[in-house]
């Protein structure tokens, strides 16, 4: 299997990292805050918009501190269970160093497929391009404990989930496959692209019409979907779960709303992102 080293990453992310650097070192920002910050310029860039991090290597830092700022506020706004206010959001310079319009409103309305592409690129670039950095800033010697995992406060978070960062030699290798070896979409669970539904005592829906509905008006690809179990003869099922194809998919179902609300055949049928209780 191909793999590629340590010491490679660093050179192809060498601009992550001195930006990283300069958050956390130069400027002494909080260095989970900062890895958050970084996943989600990163993810901007993975989904079509400039590269925000090379334009940002010669700003002065007043600059970066805040476009950092106006970072924070994305990461905040996908906390929020209701639109941002006001709808067009307050991105100004983050819209001008990328020379393209971005706000809080688009954010939240792409909110779970943001969630997702963030984490993704918290565990499989951030985890190991910026562990030197990290034990630099924590004051842990290069060498103290390599292959141990390290304990950074702010993680595991209440939203990204906890984050897996192990110190490696720079010789060590990585397995990749294709050009860099992942894609954010591969680092989904089903859990991220699910779906609950629940429907009107009495209106009884049906496996079929729920895939007609959302594949006719959403134009969502449906993986599976999973009727409420333990159902007694003669009743009906008043809720599922529908796992989608992508968690964009997720977004299109949502649209923006907490919950929403779709109709077949006369019977209603409301969907909310899926979040699985022990």
């Amino acid at each position: 299997m191909a793999s590629i080293t340590l010491d490679e990453l660093h050179a192809y992310h060498a601009i992550d990292r001195s930006i990283f650097s300069r958050l956390v070192i130069n400027l002494g920002r909080d260095p989970a805050e900062s890895m958050l910050v970084m996943a989600l310029w990163l993810w901007f860039e993975e989904t079509g918009y400039p590269n925000i991090i090379a334009r940002s290597v010669n700003v002065s830092d007043p600059v970066l501190v805040a476009l950092a700022g106006e970072a924070v506020s994305c990461l905040d706004c996908l906390e929020l269970t209701e639109p941002p206010v006001p709808p067009s959001g307050n991105l100004p310079l983050t819209s001008r160093i990328m020379e393209k319009d971005v706000s809080l409103h688009m954010l939240y309305q792409n909110k779970f497929s943001t969630i997702s592409g963030i984490k993704s690129f918290m565990n499989t670039v951030c985890a190991r391009i910026f562990t030197d950095i990290l034990q630099h800033v924590m004051g842990i010697a290069p060498q103290a404990i390599l292959n141990q995992p390290l304990v950074i406060p702010g993680f595991p978070h209440p939203l990204f989930g906890n984050v897996t960062i192990v110190p490696r030699a720079m010789d060590h290798d990585f397995p990749i496959g294709g050009l860099w070896g992942w894609h954010p979409c591969n680092n989904v669970t089903e859990d991220e692209r699910t779906l609950f539904l629940t429907f009107s005592r009495g209106f009884p829906v049906s496996e079929d019409e729920m895939r007609e509905v959302f594949t006719r008006i959403r134009g969502v690809c449906v993986d599976s979907v999973h009727m409420q179990d333990n159902v007694q003869r003669g009743e009906q099922a008043l809720f599922a779960r529908m796992v989608l194809r992508s968690v964009t998919n997720v977004d299109q179902v949502l649209n923006g709303r907490r919950v929403a609300k779709y109709r077949v055949n006369g019977k209603h049928i409301w969907a909310r992102k899926y979040e699985r209780r022990e």
